[in-house]
């Protein structure tokens, strides 16, 4: 599944690597971005946090219905489908709405004209992202995690594809006027939601691999009652959460050329490494806890909680310090070529340098979520995403004020994983009060170690980069320093935990000797 996942990371970043290389880091790049950010935000706001979050605790316990779950399970498809159905629409025929909120159209860093016609084209993945993570579910509850984890890779290479056909096509896009009808436009448009579109189809064959068989059953039944208000209080987290979401984007718009295309792929970069090792480690770990939660053994959620948080902090924090020493060099490395041009990407290295911090706390935030959402308790992740709202806003209002146009970026990317701290601390405070000890010593300890190799390693690193390597004003030279301080930081870092003997080290490295040995 890490393979998968790994695959899926490179291949979605490989696509954002290509429009960079192709179209720059511009008007029109930082207008199909937005645009193609607006799906994923309704489909949040209509079900997708409510999907990822609650129904595969639901579906485990429906496993003990005399049909094993069927007839709960093609309810569920038959509401959610219907309500994405009736959401897609609404969502088409709101488009200049939604570039309205989103653009600021006084800075003229993204031509809201532009942003409406990609809009347009691209909402209609709504429906496809909702049968993608229902099907995910069903075969996630039944413990079946490669379809889910390689399909995304069917997507990014179908995206890859409609990025070549558009690069060969004459011309350029329009902005002044802006025509929906520009071959252009409509074949970066319809073929990214093409892409969606074959994400989510190419699962069937594994559902009928499981024996599953969709029927539409209609009607309303106790636990859909139960699932709906769970639902509402999840709905209330994502809508919270989309207010940061809305400022950052006006924030972004208004200060200079590319800034959203380069948040865009800073993030995308920053969650690589969360997604190769803690969603795997999440989509394996939460129907363990899903039944423990079912039982009512509290103790194994918290080993699960707590063995969850120390492998995440040996894995993701040595990797963090990697990507603050080598986050300029990776920027250029792989965004320099083309019409990015080395300064853009030299601004995105920098946002993710300044962010890197963030990606263990982001991670605890996760996993967090999903052992409240597997207690059935929806209400406190509502209340923690309020609290990291009410500190995130003011702070991005401050980035659009008080910085620098050209860094407004990193800036708002550093208010991003210092709301995630204040998260992961409130969420383990919270779970403490609700299950009680929950070896929160053995994890800060782990935690302290990890932070001790990844400054060893960062500054292994960074001393060799003083005395010899060159400064990165190219692509040579960015990659040069990629080569060295990447594997002298992370091997120095993971050396350090060896030589500490940290025993969470332990299972990453003999799968890694196996896989090795198989080779």
């Amino acid at each position: 599944m890490a393979i998968a996942t790994l695959v899926s990371r490179i291949t979605g970043f490989g696509w954002k690597m290509v429009m960079a290389w192709l179209i720059g880091l511009n008007v029109a790049t930082d207008s199909f971005t937005i645009a193609n950010t607006l799906p994923n935000i309704i489909f949040e706001l209509l079900l997708g946090g409510v999907l990822a979050s609650i129904v595969v605790p639901l579906l485990v316990r429906s496993q003990d219905d005399p049909d094993g779950g069927n007839e709960y399970t093609s309810r569920l498809l038959t509401v959610g489908m219907t309500g994405l159905a009736v959401g897609t629409v609404v969502a088409v025929a709101a488009a200049p709405l939604f570039t309205t909120i989103y653009v600021d159209g006084t800075s003229g860093n993204a031509n809201p004209d532009l942003v409406t016609a990609f809009a347009y084209l691209l909402l209609p993945e709504i429906l496809f992202y909702g049968l993608f993570a229902l099907l995910s579910a069903i075969l996630q509850a039944k413990h079946v995690f490669g379809p889910t984890a390689w399909a995304p890779v069917v997507n990014n290479l179908v995206i890859l594809a409609t990025l070549v056909t558009f690069w060969l096509m004459p011309g350029e896009i329009s902005l002044d006027p802006v025509r929906m009808g520009d071959p252009k436009v409509l074949v970066l448009g319809l073929g990214t939601t093409l892409g969606i579109v074959v994400q989510a189809v190419v699962l069937l064959p594994a559902l009928r691999r499981i024996g599953f068989r969709f029927r539409w059953t209609w009607g309303i039944d106790a636990r859909l009652r139960e699932f709906g208000g769970l639902a509402l209080w999840i709905l209330g987290y994502v809508g919270i959460s989309q207010i940061g979401m809305v400022i950052t984007q006006r924030v972004l718009t208004a200060a200079t050329d590319g800034g959203v295309t380069i948040y865009s792929n800073a993030w995308l970069l920053f969650q690589l490494p969360y997604g190769v090792i803690g969603v795997s480690l999440l989509t394996a770990i939460l129907p363990r806890m899903s039944k423990a939660a079912a039982v009512g053994d509290t103790q194994r959620l918290v080993d699960d909680l707590s063995t969850g948080s120390r492998l995440s902090a040996v894995m993701l924090v040595p990797i963090s310090a990697v990507l603050t020493i080598t986050g300029a060099a990776l920027g250029v490395a792989l965004f320099g070529a083309g019409e990015a041009g080395i300064e853009q990407s030299q601004r995105l290295g920098h946002a993710l340098a300044f962010s890197a911090f963030g990606l263990l706390p982001y991670a605890l935030v996760m996993l967090q979520l999903r052992v409240f959402y597997a207690m059935k308790d929806a209400r406190t992740p509502t209340l923690i995403m309020v609290v990291m709202t009410a500190v995130k806003v003011p702070l991005l209002y401050m980035c659009g004020a008080l910085v620098r146009p050209d860094q407004v970026v990193i800036a708002v990317l550093l208010v991003n994983s210092l709301t995630f701290v204040v998260g992961a601390v409130l969420g383990q405070m919270w779970l403490w009060v609700r299950l009680g000890n929950l070896h929160s010593k053995k994890v800060v300890k782990v935690i302290a170690v990890c932070v001790l190799a990844g400054g060893v390693g960062a500054a292994a690193a960074w001393g060799l980069s003083r005395v010899a390597l060159p400064a990165i004003d190219s692509l040579t030279t960015a990659w040069v320093n990629l080569a060295v301080q990447g594997p002298v930081a992370c091997v120095v870092a993971f050396g350090v935990l060896v030589a500490l003997k940290v025993p969470e080290l332990k299972p990453a490295t003999s799968r890694i000797t196996r896989l090795v040995r198989r080779g």
